[in-house]
């Protein structure tokens, strides 16, 4: 049984989003709403249903096209803005969807340039209601170690409790041995903490194990104290929590 809470939200369920939502394309605002939805496509995170009345319609390309879901019959569209083209990446939704979703448009993510929430940006998805991100001081000791070699050690970690997540252990700079580690060029992004800074490799006994480590040296306001800190996969290597050798978990998000 793994010590950290599930996500626990049926799919296909609905709910009202309370955030004022944008999204852009090309230097156009695409969409700007109050009375956007979330529906939980999957269990583990929503996506935005906007209303087409908030959608800059101008931009959207008919493709003459339907697509079938349990939500229902979608119009398929693309989005044209100059030169900018994305194919198939609008789903506008008719009479035969459930009430909440008729005459909605959901977009794939990846189709604009940038999503907001209110005035702050939003990574990879729409972050979910029911989750809790928390970024806590801790005193816990706290070893790093790969294949027997220690990578860090801690006294002062901070410690992030992410919903579906296991327990991240952030740590100083200096409490970390760089001799083991290899700037990668790596970057991700998260909705809840932003856009990584810095990834490092990790260098033991002549062997390189590729992207190890993480920095967000901007996070989000709410993550603000895991800014420059380090955090390691705890999925790839060795954790020794107050003397107590974790068990390395299966998830693996930074």
């Amino acid at each position: 049984m793994p010590g950290y809470p599930k996500a626990n939200v049926p799919v296909d369920h609905v709910e009202p989003v309370p955030r004022r939502i944008r999204a852009f394309l090309a230097g156009q605002q695409m969409l700007d709403t109050t009375q956007a939805r979330y529906v939980w496509e999957w269990p583990f995170y929503p996506q935005y249903y906007l209303p087409a009345a908030d959608v800059n319609r101008s931009l959207l390309v008919d493709e003459q096209r339907t697509d079938e879901s349990r939500r229902g019959t979608a119009r398929l569209h693309g989005l044209r803005v100059g030169e900018t083209i994305r194919h198939s990446c609008a789903r506008w939704y008719g009479d035969d969807a459930p009430p909440a979703l008729v005459d909605t448009i959901r977009f794939d993510w990846a189709a604009m340039d940038s999503w907001f929430e209110e005035d702050e940006e939003v990574f990879v998805h729409p972050r979910n209601p029911y989750a809790r991100v928390d970024a806590l001081r801790s005193s816990r000791s706290l070893r790093v170690e790969l294949d027997g070699v220690v990578l860090a050690e801690s006294t002062s970690p901070v410690l992030v409790f992410e919903t579906s997540l296991p327990t991240r252990y952030y740590l100083n700079r200096t409490d970390v041995d760089f001799s083991h580690l290899v700037p990668s060029q790596t970057r991700t992004a998260c909705p809840y903490k932003g856009r990584t800074s810095d990834y490092w490799s990790v260098r033991v006994g002549g062997t390189v194990h590729p992207d190890l480590a993480w920095s967000y040296t901007f996070p989000t306001g709410a993550l603000l104290p895991i800014a420059g800190l380090i955090a390691f996969y705890n999925e790839k290597v060795d954790l020794i929590v107050d003397g107590e050798r974790l068990s390395r978990p299966k998830t693996h998000f930074s």
